[in-house]
C-alpha cells in the first residue's frame, strides 16, 4: 500500500502544517506484518512486497536511514515481526503524486455532471506506479477534467481499477459525493460487473462459484494466490467469483465471470486455482501451452493465437451501478475487443476441424 502523506522523520503527520519543513519525508510504502509473520530481515521482507525493487535499492534506503519500523529508523538486518508497521520514506514525493496531465484520447461511453464511464484499452495502466509514471488513465483524466475528487489513495476520480492488459469498462467519479456513493456500492457489492475470459482447458461444469481468500504469493511477489487453510484470514482477503460457460472450444473455454468482490488479479488467480489459467496470461503461466497435443502444427497454431492476442484474454464487458444523484440504475455494455474475438475465432475454427 502506498501512502501519499508527508511525514516528519519521526513519523508525525505534518500535511496540515502551514509551513514547509526541509526535513519532511514522504511515505512511499507502508506495510503491516501479518500475524503469521516469522522473523525476517527487513530488506528481504520489503522485497516480498515492493514490485520491481532490487535488494541493492532497499539496502541503499536502509543506509540512508529511510526505512522505519514502528516509526523508528532501522538497519537492513532488523528482523520484522508480526504486527510491525514497516515504512519506506524518502525526501521527494512518490512519482504517483506528481501527476502530469497528458492529452491522451479517452473512449467515453457515458458522461454526466457526476460520473464518467470509460472503455479502457488493453495496455493502458490505470494509475501511475513503479515503472509506469506516464501514459496512464489518470494522466488522461486530469488533462480532460478539472477538480476530480481524490479517493482514499489520493488517486483522482478512481473508484475501481482493472489490470494493465485487461480491457474494458471503468466508472470514474467527478464529484466528492459521487466518489463516496460509488465507493460504497463497490464495497457493499451492489455494483455489477461481468468479464469475458478465455481460459485453458475444458471447464467441465456449465457454471460455478470459486471462493478462496486471495493474498500475495509467499514465493513470487509479483503474483497473488488462493489461501484455503485455517489461517486464510491472516494471509488474504475473502474473494468470490461466479463463472458460466459461454462456449467450449476444445482445449480452451470461453467464460463469463461475475465478481462478488474485487481483489487484485481476482479472476486471474481464481481461474488458475481451479486449473484453468487465462489464455496468454504471462504472469500466471498462461503464455505456455497448458492443454492440447504435442504436434508441431498445434504448437504453431497456438503461437499464432498468442500473436493475435498478445495479452491475457480478459475483458471487463459490462458494468452496472446506481447513479449517485438520480438513483437510477445505469447499465453499460462494451464490444469484445478485436484481439480477443479474432483469437476466439481461430480456436472455434480449430475445434470445428479437429472434430471432423
Amino acid at each position: 500500500m502506498t501512502q501519499n502523506s508527508k511525514l516528519s522523520p519521526k513519523g508525525f503527520d505534518t500535511s496540515n502544517s502551514s509551513e514547509d519543513n526541509d526535513d519532511d519525508l514522504y511515505e512511499h510504502y507502508a506495510f503491516t506484518a501479518s500475524k503469521g509473520q516469522e522473523p525476517l530481515r527487513v530488506d528481504k521482507f520489503l522485497m516480498n512486497f515492493i514490485e520491481n525493487a532490487t535488494r541493492n535499492k532497499i539496502q541503499k534506503a536502509a543506509k540512508e536511514g529511510n526505512i522505519y519500523v514502528n516509526d523508528a529508523v532501522v538497519k537492513q538486518n532488523y528482523k520484522v515481526k508480526a504486527g510491525d508497521e514497516v515504512k519506506v520514506l524518502f525526501e521527494h514525493p512518490p512519482y504517483e503524486m506528481l501527476l502530469t496531465p497528458e492529452d491522451i484520447p479517452l473512449n467515453i461511453v457515458h458522461e454526466d455532471d457526476d460520473v464518467l464511464v470509460v472503455n479502457k484499452p488493453a495496455g493502458m495502466v490505470v494509475h501511475p506506479g513503479h515503472g509506469n509514471y506516464s501514459g496512464t488513465l489518470i494522466n488522461a483524466l486530469v488533462f480532460h477534467f478539472d477538480n476530480l475528487p481524490n479517493n482514499s489513495s489520493n488517486r483522482p476520480g478512481l473508484v475501481h481499477r482493472i489490470d494493465k492488459d485487461t480491457s474494458g469498462l471503468l466508472v470514474v467519479a467527478k464529484t466528492e459525493h459521487a466518489m463516496t456513493h460509488l465507493s460504497k456500492q463497490f464495497f457493499n457489492k451492489t455494483s455489477s460487473r461481468e468479464y469475458i475470459a478465455l481460459v485453458w482447458g475444458n471447464v467441465e461444469d456449465d457454471q460455478g462459484t470459486i471462493e478462496g481468500h486471495i493474498g500475495r504469493h509467499p514465493k513470487n511477489r509479483l503474483q497473488n494466490t488462493v489461501f484455503l487453510e485455517d489461517d486464510a484470514d491472516e494471509k488474504g482477503k475473502p474473494a468470490v467469483t461466479h463463472y458460466k460457460v459461454i462456449e467450449r472450444l476444445g482445449y480452451v473455454t470461453l467464460l463469463s465471470c461475475k465478481l462478488e468482490t474485487g481483489r487484485t488479479h481476482q479472476i486471474r488467480v481464481h481461474l488458475k486455482h481451479i486449473g484453468h489459467t487465462l489464455f496468454n496470461d504471462e504472469r500466471y503461466g498462461g503464455d505456455k501451452i497448458l492443454k492440447g497435443t504435442h504436434f508441431s502444427k498445434y504448437k504453431q497454431f497456438v503461437d499464432n493465437c498468442f500473436k493475435t492476442l498478445p495479452r491475457q484474454a480478459l475483458h471487463a464487458k459490462t458494468l452496472g451501478f446506481e447513479h449517485p444523484v438520480s438513483g437510477e440504475w445505469l447499465s453499460f455494455d462494451s464490444e469484445i475487443p478485436k484481439d480477443i474475438s479474432d483469437c476466439v475465432d481461430k480456436w472455434r475454427n480449430y475445434a470445428t476441424h479437429a472434430m471432423d
